[in-house]
């Protein structure tokens, strides 16, 4: 498998090309020609390097462009690689379904849970389909149906968010969007049964928060959790008439939003980071899926050890404790 990344950034280009050198050298040498051999350990270290220099000290808005990368695993990856007996359930038993939010019972290493993630879709065609991950109102009750079939089957339930934010159409307001989102907020905070959410990619306003209430919140490296999107900070702030705002403005708003794991983990805002392959979850999806698979069983063992009313006034505790303030 070519360790070239496909659809690179824009920082990440100069990368791209001395990687596609290596692997040019690597299927001659394969075919033989070992007169390059020694160019080609030369390149390899070379490329070695040039990878930790690219991703060791990112900016704010490179890990927002990493944690949109179109070839970024997605939820339905995740289940592929991580789970077994994967059973998707459909519809809201309301409106209709939605294949923005994806759902059903699953086994983790043997244990039963039910399973609730946000679908961005891979290409041009699945992405119309899915909406790009932004869920309806119909979206976000199938997947309060969901919850509620994990607290009554005694099922631990797992989120896996990765949004720009919930559909903001007319038609999805006048079906209730807001009260969706509401409803959902109010019963992953009561419901009786284990709950870990982790942000796979972009975590965006109160679309990803419908899927954020839960005793465990990780993030993956390269994620990004925020009330809003840097380009639409930018533009609230500094937007004139319409006219787009400087990309300069979109990274100092990137750093003003504090939407990093690190940043959140300070805030108390998440639970646990997760560790990325160097270069982002979509160069080693394998690797990535492992150690996330990891993060999971552990984290599902550790809240398996509490007694329910525990459980709930801890994470009513964890959610009453966010943020400073004072009287």
């Amino acid at each position: 498998m070519s360790n070239v990344i496909k659809n690179p950034l824009d920082f990440e280009k100069n990368l791209t090309i001395q990687e596609a050198h290596l692997e040019e050298l690597k299927e001659r040498l394969n075919a033989g020609d070992e007169d390059i051999r020694k160019e080609y350990a030369e390149l390899e270290k070379k490329v070695t390097k040039l990878r930790k220099e690219t991703y060791e000290d990112l900016s704010v808005y490179q890990k927002v462009q990493i944690s949109r990368h179109q070839n970024r695993p997605l939820t339905l990856d995740y289940i592929n690689l991580i789970f077994t007996d994967f059973v998707e359930l459909h519809g809201d038993r309301c409106f209709g379904d939605d294949f923005a939010i994806i759902g059903g019972l699953a086994k983790i290493s043997g244990k039963s849970v039910i399973i609730v993630g946000h679908q961005r879709g891979k290409d041009t065609q699945e992405r119309l389909k899915c909406n790009f991950g932004m869920a309806e109102p119909e979206g976000y009750r199938k997947a309060l149906r969901l919850f509620h079939m994990a607290e009554k089957f005694h099922l631990p339930l797992i989120n896996f968010i990765d949004t720009a934010g919930a559909y903001p159409g007319i038609d999805a307001e006048r079906r209730g969007q807001a009260e969706a989102i509401a409803t959902n907020l109010k019963e992953l905070s009561m419901l009786k049964t284990q709950i870990i959410s982790v942000v796979i990619g972009e975590g965006g306003s109160g679309g990803a928060l419908a899927l954020g209430v839960a005793d465990r919140v990780l993030m993956l490296q390269n994620s990004c959790y925020s009330v809003i999107s840097p380009e639409g900070c930018a533009s609230i702030l500094w937007g004139k008439d319409g006219e787009e705002v400087s990309l300069d403005k979109i990274k100092q708003s990137a750093e003003m939003l504090k939407l990093t794991p690190s940043d959140l983990k300070k805030l108390g805002i998440i639970d646990e980071i997760v560790e990325e392959p160097l270069g982002g979850a979509h160069r080693n999806y394998k690797e990535m899926a492992e150690t996330l698979k990891s993060a999971l069983f552990r984290n599902l063992n550790e809240l398996q050890k509490f007694e329910i009313d525990k459980l709930l006034d801890l994470r009513y505790q964890k959610f009453r404790n966010i943020g400073d303030f004072s009287i």
